[in-house]
C-alpha cells in the first residue's frame, strides 16, 4: 500500500518501470458515482471491441469495483451480463442478501454501527466469484484509491488483499461501514479523487478518464419542480457536488488525453433498479471512445 503521491505500480509488467510507456498504450481511470458507476460498462466494451486491453487500471468507488471485476479477467460484455442478472429483480437481490449475509438479517439494518452496511461483507455477496483475491492475480494492475478519514490524504492499494481495498474506496459514509487497514480508517476514495486519470499518466502512452459524477440532481426536465430532499438524498446529493466540484478543478491544470463523460446525469446515484436505463443512456460513449482512440493511435502512427 502506498498513499500520496509515492505510488508504486503493482504488477509484474511495471515493476521498476522507468522508461517510457509503450507505444500506444492505454491507461484508464474509472471514476465514482454509485449507479452512474455502470455507465463504465459500455467503456469496458468498447475496449474489447477494439482488441486493447489497458497496461493499468485506476479506480475511485463503483470505478474500483468495476475495474476490479475488469482486471480480474472478466469481459465488458461479461461484466453487463452480471449486473443485470443482479439488479432486474428487487426481490432476487433481496433473498441473495438475506440467505447469504451472516448473522441475523436484522444486523442488516443495526442503527447502533457507524453505518447501515459493512462493505466488505456486501461485496463479496454482490460481487462475482470468480473475482481475483489479491492484486497479483489480477491480469491487469490495479491502483484503488481510498480516503484516510483522520489525516484526510489519498491512500493507494496497489498489492495485497483486493476486497478489503475496493471495500475502503467504496465506503460511502452514512450507508456503508469505514474500513480498517493497517491502523487507517477509511472512506470512499472520491472525496479526494474522484476520477483518477493522474495514477495511469506515467504508465500508459494513452490516459482516457470516464467521468461519471453527473450534476446531483439530474437534467431529467427543468421545467419540472424538483422538491425538497429526503435526508438521505440530500447526503448522497451534497458528496456528489463534492465530487463534481473536486473533478472540474482538477481539470483545470491537468486532463486525460480522452476524457468520457457519459449522459447520466438523469440518474441519482442509488439508482442501480434503473441499470438498463442507465446502459442505454450511456451507450453513445461505447462510438465515442472508439473515434477517440482511432484518433490518438493514429496520430503516434
Amino acid at each position: 500500500m502506498t498513499n500520496g503521491d509515492n505510488v508504486a505500480a503493482g504488477g509484474d509488467a511495471l515493476k521498476g518501470d522507468v522508461a517510457d510507456p509503450p507505444k500506444g498504450s492505454v491507461g484508464l481511470a474509472l471514476g465514482g458515482g454509485a449507479a452512474r458507476g455502470l455507465a463504465h460498462i459500455p467503456v469496458l466494451e468498447a475496449l474489447d471491441e477494439l482488441g486493447i486491453r489497458p497496461r493499468i487500471i485506476a479506480g475511485t468507488s463503483i470505478g474500483s469495483l468495476i475495474g476490479g471485476v475488469y482486471a480480474s479477467g472478466l469481459s465488458g460484455a461479461e461484466i453487463r451480463d452480471y449486473v443485470l442478472k443482479l439488479f432486474d429483480s428487487r426481490s432476487e437481490l433481496i433473498r441473495r442478501l438475506i440467505t447469504r449475509w451472516p448473522g441475523s438479517v436484522s444486523s442488516l439494518f443495526n442503527p447502533m454501527t457507524p453505518a447501515m452496511f459493512a462493505p466488505q461483507t456486501l461485496f463479496e455477496i454482490l460481487l462475482p466469484e470468480m473475482m481475483a483475491k489479491t492484486f497479483e492475480e489480477l491480469a491487469i494492475p490495479l491502483k484503488v484509491v481510498a480516503a484516510d478519514f483522520y489525516s484526510q490524504e489519498q491512500v493507494i492499494f496497489t498489492s495485497g488483499p483486493l476486497m478489503p481495498a475496493i471495500s475502503a474506496s467504496s465506503a460511502l459514509p452514512a450507508l456503508l461501514k469505514p474500513v480498517e487497514i493497517d491502523g487507517r480508517i477509511l472512506i470512499d476514495g472520491g472525496f479526494v479523487n474522484p476520477t483518477p486519470f493522474d495514477l495511469v499518466r506515467d504508465d500508459a502512452a494513452i490516459t482516457v478518464g470516464v467521468d461519471v459524477t453527473g450534476k446531483p440532481g439530474g437534467v431529467r426536465d427543468p421545467n419540472k419542480s424538483r422538491g425538497m430532499p429526503n435526508s438521505l438524498d440530500a447526503w448522497i446529493g451534497a458528496a456528489q457536488i463534492t465530487l463534481h466540484s473536486i473533478i472540474s478543478e482538477k481539470l483545470k491544470s491537468q486532463a486525460p488525453d480522452i476524457l468520457i463523460r457519459p449522459e447520466i446525469d438523469g440518474y441519482g446515484a442509488m439508482d442501480f433498479y434503473k441499470v438498463h436505463d442507465i446502459l442505454a443512456a450511456a451507450e453513445p460513449v461505447r462510438e465515442e471512445l472508439k473515434r477517440a482512440l482511432g484518433e490518438k493511435l493514429s496520430a503516434i502512427g
